[in-house]
């Protein structure tokens, strides 16, 4: 099965692509945009905005604006400094948590440094977590032609939600959805596809 540990580190790792002080290769912007939202829904494809590298610089921001859009997905393209091909999009009210992650990484934090960081700035109230919102990821071992045999995951946040409310588990069980981080602030159900 495809749900392992790694996937636990998943939104880390969506919030924090790229290396601390490293500088990742340039592929071009439209090859950077056309690989970037493939993670995102057909029908929300053409108006997400898209992130990456060699674009117009984002305040406090590791990545950098490729295409601005006009609907409310934010999609992240490929870091071409990491191994494995990994594109991500999720809802523009999750953007300063994951811009958040990204900073903190690029300062060299660690994990539980991240998630520190993320709870003290909730409790102080300069970030607030959505009360719903959606995730889309796609990875494979390289860039993929043909996307339909990259594993898949949907992530539908719901802040506090516990196993037991929702009916789900609250590990991996199967292929069946899943609740991750319950009772956070960024507790999510995992759909793996």
């Amino acid at each position: 099965m495809w749900v392992r540990p790694i996937i636990a580190l998943l939104l880390l790792s969506l919030a924090t692509s790229g290396l601390a002080g490293q500088e990742s290769p340039v592929v071009d912007r439209d090859s950077q945009i056309g690989q970037a939202v493939l993670a995102a829904p057909p029908s929300l494809r053409a108006a997400a905005t898209v992130l990456g590298y060699g674009g117009d610089e984002r305040p406090a921001d590791a990545l950098t604006v490729l295409r601005e859009g006009t609907n409310s997905l934010i999609c992240l393209a490929d870091d071409p400094a990491e191994a494995g091909f990994h594109v991500a999009c999720y809802h523009r009210s999750l953007d300063e948590f994951m811009a958040l992650g990204r900073r903190l990484r690029m300062e060299g934090k660690g994990r539980s440094e991240i998630m520190d960081a993320r709870y003290a700035a909730l409790e102080a109230g300069s970030l607030v977590m959505p009360e719903r919102a959606a995730l889309f990821s796609l990875s494979a071992e390289d860039a993929p032609d043909d996307p339909a045999g990259a594993r898949r995951l949907a992530v539908l946040y719901v802040p506090g939600a516990t196993a037991e409310e929702l009916g789900l588990p609250a590990k991996p069980d199967g292929d069946a959805p899943w609740l991750m981080l319950p009772g956070t602030p960024w507790a999510h159900v995992m759909i793996g596809r």
